[in-house]
């Protein structure tokens, strides 16, 4: 099939959002948590963390403040901290729930089985059982004017791992710890193949 950006923009709202949202890839499935000034905590499912240096080490996500019920940003905000905690195959159906609006006074841990746990003092719950967990501090964002959507840049002030994920060379092997991703809007899938490659070099 070929869609020229007239095609695109002609198509189904629902059907032009599932296409569009698919064609980049395979995308990281997170949990974002946060916890507001007044203790309420909020957890919610994020297909948009990039990498996006090593050092500092510093994450990115993108949303949408004006659109939605914005109590992540809201915390982030008025905090400075948030977690990012790795989807796995067996809370797949409660980290998706977390996209339902509740609102700010409701914590999507208690409309789930997912638990808080609170690790070395930070101010942010994490998810427990996520075999990768990252606390976060809040650095700086950017307004990106294109789709009326901001890029919100965190530095890794925490870094929680399984031992048995972490490879001789530093490398995370998620796919021992059954690490989810997402396809489109709500497809997951479980990538379950491994191949290492080795740092190429130009060839003589």
């Amino acid at each position: 099939m070929h869609f020229t950006l007239e095609d695109i923009n002609s198509l189904n709202h629902l059907y032009k959002i599932n296409l569009i949202n698919s064609v980049s890839g395979f995308k990281s499935a997170n949990l974002i948590a946060t916890k507001s000034k007044d203790a309420v905590s909020n957890v919610a499912v994020f297909s948009s963390v990039v990498h996006y240096g090593s050092n500092p080490p510093i994450l990115g996500f993108v949303l949408r403040p004006n659109t939605v019920i914005r109590n992540t940003y809201d915390n982030i905000k008025e905090t400075g901290f948030y977690t990012i905690n790795h989807i796995h195959q067996d809370i797949i159906e409660d980290a998706h729930h977390t996209s339902a609006k509740y609102p700010s006074e409701v914590s999507e841990f208690d409309k789930t089985n997912l638990q808080e746990e609170y690790l070395n003092e930070f101010q942010a719950p994490f998810v427990q059982g996520c075999a990768v967990k990252m606390g976060m501090k809040y650095l700086e964002e950017y307004y990106i004017k294109a789709n009326d959507t901001i890029l919100v840049l965190g530095k890794i002030v925490d870094l929680y791992i399984d031992d048995v994920l972490i490879e001789n060379d530093g490398l995370v092997n998620l796919s021992k710890a059954k690490t989810a991703v997402i396809n489109g809007l709500d497809a997951y899938a479980v990538p379950n193949n491994y191949k290492k490659m080795t740092y190429q070099r130009p060839k003589k």
